[in-house]
C-alpha cells in the first residue's frame, strides 16, 4: 500500500517546524518536512516558496490537526502567563516584528543587501481582537 502525505501546516522558520514535528512524533504520528533544507540555506525565500510544509500520513491527518489545534498560539510572558491586552483584556495576542525607527530600518536594509539575518529587530504585541499594538514592561 502506498503511503500518501497531506500538508497540514506551513511555517516560516525551521525552528517552529522542528518543534511541532517533535510534538507530533511524540504522539506517534509520522511527520515529513518539505523545503526545510532550502529555507535553512536561504531564509529569505521562505515566503516565496510557501514556507516549510509539515506533512503527515493521510490517515493520521485528523489526529495531527487536533494536536495542532490544542497548542496555544497566543503570546505568553517570561513566566508562561498569557499576555493580556491593556485595552480590551483579551488574551488573543500575537508577537510581531516591526520596523519603526532608524536603527531597525538600517539593519533591515543591511540584511536585505547582504542576505544576512537581521541583527536588530523590535518586537511588539498586537491584540487580534481590538488591533491595538503595545509593549509589555
Amino acid at each position: 500500500m502506498s503511503k500518501t502525505f497531506k500538508t497540514i501546516a506551513r511555517y516560516q522558520y525551521s525552528a517552529e517546524a522542528q518543534i511541532i514535528k517533535g510534538r507530533l512524533e511524540a504522539e506517534g504520528i509520522q511527520v515529513f518536512l518539505t523545503d526545510l533544507v532550502t529555507i535553512d540555506t536561504d531564509p529569505l525565500v521562505s515566503n516565496a516558496i510557501g514556507g516549510i510544509k509539515l506533512k503527515v500520513l493521510t490517515e493520521q491527518a485528523m489526529k495531527a490537526q487536533y494536536i495542532l489545534d490544542s497548542i496555544n498560539k497566543n503570546a505568553v510572558d517570561d513566566h508562561g502567563n498569557a499576555v493580556i491586552c491593556p485595552a480590551c483584556e483579551s488574551d488573543n495576542i500575537a508577537l510581531f516584528s516591526t520596523i519603526n525607527d532608524a536603527k531597525s530600518l538600517f539593519w533591515f536594509i543591511f540584511g536585505v543587501l547582504f542576505s544576512a539575518l537581521p541583527l536588530y529587530t523590535r518586537h511588539k504585541y498586537r491584540c487580534d481582537h481590538c488591533k491595538i499594538e503595545f509593549d509589555i514592561k
